[in-house]
């Protein structure tokens, strides 16, 4: 397949003609061949979107949700298409590929709704016979940066809030996946987004810093959004800080999962396990370090090794497998470098740890302590690190000892012990008896520390993504000259 950039409503090649491959992560084989974007068409499509701008943000609200739901509906259709390039360009499952698609359509929606949902309000003035209001008024031209392992989900929410409430918006897509990205452009085209409304660039990877400064300093460029790595993520609110430009930045986590003494062992395990391998652990909400209370650590671990222990890992297409591929057989080799370090130090190794070059299975360490690697670094990969302790305070502590807070979960039958403990936890998202792994379209989705600043989701998106103007109307003054 051939990806094209879409700039002003028109498909086309680079200005430079340039192209890059992108191959199947198990096959090797050329999954898309991508237009590798230059300066000049980044440039074009900020041009572009800022021309769109005016007429966009004109429309009613109503006749954008109508485009929005229409989107929605025409991005569902297209599952099938969303599947077969989530598998070819990433790796994912059919099963993944459904989900994205499932969870992107509601986003879709929920953007949609979000279109009545720019809020001002009155405040009061000491002045006599003044009114005081606040706005809130899209901001212009938004750059959205979307990552490549939930491709369609992170695509989607990259924009469409934004897109929604009145702003034009560029699409960066990932390199690894710039069919499943241009894909979600065409569905809001043929849902009648108009000309430049909505831009795609992609590019080949080695001029990814350029052409992303190219677009976080155009004039055109107010906000920026990234989901991706910490390491990337503090280039990208570096670059935009330079140029007085709000971010929003969701970037990675170190996702703990508190056991307490209390909680109920086989649900802990079936959520430690969807929370670890769901998606092969290349989530940024993964279950990443499952710390458990000394009194049922035994119990639990020789449950979660052997509901890890059973499930399959292979390619998705040649079978019903729960763990897929990785994004590349270099990822899994990475994360198998952890767990050697780890068993090397101590760990015990209580199931998986055997790779076939992109295909990892389901892998869990016990007795994971601080001189690991696996301790503190992101595995981005289908490994659980079990970390024992004595008492909820001993819990908490490891859960906060991280640079990371993202996300994070408890695991109680006492729910005011359990609020009490996740309270405590350092994370923007704290859930009680259910996994780490969990997104609505309407929730304030972000973290804290190293795991970025700023929300996506509800009204806290469309604060992000609008700009509040105070405004007043004045009877008669008296002035003092």
């Amino acid at each position: 397949m051939n990806i094209d950039l879409l700039i002003g409503g028109r498909k086309v090649a680079a200005s430079g003609g340039a192209t890059y491959e992108r191959r199947d992560p198990v096959t090797g084989e050329v999954a898309t061949i991508a237009a590798a974007a230059t300066v000049a068409d980044a440039k074009a499509a900020c041009d572009a979107a800022a021309a769109a701008f005016p007429k966009w943000s004109a429309m009613g609200p109503s006749a954008r949700r109508k485009i929005m739901m229409k989107a929605a509906d025409i991005l569902e259709a297209r599952t099938p298409d969303f599947i077969k390039l989530v598998s070819g360009e990433t790796g994912g499952s059919p099963g993944w590929g459904g989900f994205n698609c499932f969870l992107a359509a509601g986003m879709l929606r929920e953007a949609g709704a979000a279109t009545t949902q720019v809020m001002g309000q009155t405040m009061p003035s000491d002045k006599p016979g003044m009114l005081s209001i606040a706005t809130r008024s899209p901001c212009g031209v938004v750059l959205g940066i979307a990552p490549w392992n939930a491709p369609v989900i992170l695509g989607v929410r990259s924009i469409a809030v934004p897109l929604a409430i009145g702003n034009t918006v560029i699409l960066k897509a990932s390199e690894i996946c710039p069919g499943v990205q241009a894909l979600i452009a065409d569905c809001l085209v043929e849902a009648g987004v108009p000309d430049g409304a909505i831009n795609v660039i992609t590019h080949a990877p080695a001029d990814g810093p350029k052409v992303v400064e190219a677009l976080i300093s155009h004039p055109a460029v107010r906000r920026v959004n990234f989901t991706g790595s910490t390491r990337v993520g503090r280039i990208i609110g570096e670059t935009a800080a330079k140029y007085l430009k709000p971010a929003v930045l969701e970037l990675g986590g170190k996702a703990p999962m508190l056991v307490l003494d209390d909680a109920n062992l086989d649900e802990a395990v079936d959520g430690a396990a969807f929370g670890a391998f769901m998606h092969q652990g290349q989530i940024c909400m993964s279950t990443e370090r499952v710390v458990v209370d000394n009194k049922v650590a035994d119990q639990f671990v020789a449950k979660f090794a052997a509901k890890a222990s059973s499930l399959p890992a292979g390619d998705p297409r040649n079978g019903n497998v729960v763990l897929g591929s990785m994004v590349s057989a270099q990822s899994a080799e990475r994360v198998m470098k952890m767990v050697e370090d780890a068993v090397s130090k101590g760990a015990k190794l209580v199931a998986g740890g055997k790779r076939e070059g992109s295909i990892m299975e389901a892998t869990v360490l016990d007795h994971v302590k601080p001189n690991m690697q696996l301790y503190y670094e992101e595995s981005f990969g289908p490994v659980a690190a079990v970390i024992r302790a004595s008492g909820d305070d001993a819990l908490v502590d490891i859960a906060n000892d991280t640079e990371y807070g993202l996300a994070a979960a408890v695991f109680s039958q006492n729910i005011n012990r359990a609020m009490s403990v996740a309270q405590r936890i350092q994370s923007g998202i704290v859930h009680i008896n259910g996994p780490t792994v969990s997104d609505e379209p309407q929730i304030p989705f972000g973290g804290v520390k190293n795991s970025g600043y700023g929300r996506f989701g509800g009204p806290w998106g469309i604060a992000e993504f609008t700009d509040v103007k105070w405004l007043t109307i004045e009877s008669e003054q008296h002035y003092p000259f």
